[in-house]
């Protein structure tokens, strides 16, 4: 639902988009507890629970920058996100060996990840150039943090994780421990 029913300026594309990254925001605070409990890596669970806590905080700015701009922050259809969330969930469904898990919830959070970035990305860009540099400031914190999480993601991946799907858990010095050590044998 838009906060007009017709998008005729920028300003309306920008309340849109924050309607849409407002609901995925607040899905992905319901899914990440989950994602986190699959992890068999203690790095990643620790990531999505901090992830889980920024998130928090992104909702927050969010509804921060709707009053700003004196429009209700509400909730709307997201297939976008609840797309990228249900083939999260499915991971717990899937015979998947343990060694391979960590590797396919980095995956998945990536995806969110990328999804949020772009949105973010886009809406600090349409903050600037409507000169709200206020909501421009909130958004654009929000993206740095987003694209910190996706760093944080990749170096998990890279150091380890995606090794140890391939070799197997068991190859690992210390189980389920992604070290630096063990990522330079790569």
């Amino acid at each position: 639902m838009l906060h007009n029913k017709s998008i005729t300026t920028l300003h309306d594309l920008l309340l849109n988009d924050m309607t849409d990254i407002y609901t995925a925001e607040r899905l992905l605070l319901q899914a990440l507890p989950l994602m986190a409990s699959m992890a068999t890596s203690e790095q990643l669970r620790h990531a999505m629970q901090t992830h889980l806590i920024q998130t928090e905080h992104h909702v927050e700015r969010l509804q921060a920058a709707f009053e700003l701009l004196n429009a209700p922050a509400m909730v709307k259809t997201c297939p976008g996100m609840a797309g990228l969330i249900q083939e999260g969930k499915e991971l717990g469904e899937k015979d998947i060996d343990r060694e391979a898990l960590d590797a396919a919830l980095i995956a998945s959070a990536q995806r969110v990840e990328h999804y949020e970035i772009a949105a973010y990305g886009t809406m600090v860009e349409y903050a600037r150039v409507l000169g709200l540099h206020e909501v421009h400031r909130l958004l654009e914190e929000t993206l740095a943090e987003e694209k910190a999480t996706d760093l944080i993601l990749s170096a998990l991946a890279e150091g380890g994780i995606n090794l140890l799907a391939e070799r197997g858990f068991n190859a690992m010095p210390e189980r389920g421990a992604v070290t630096s050590d063990y990522a330079q044998t790569r």
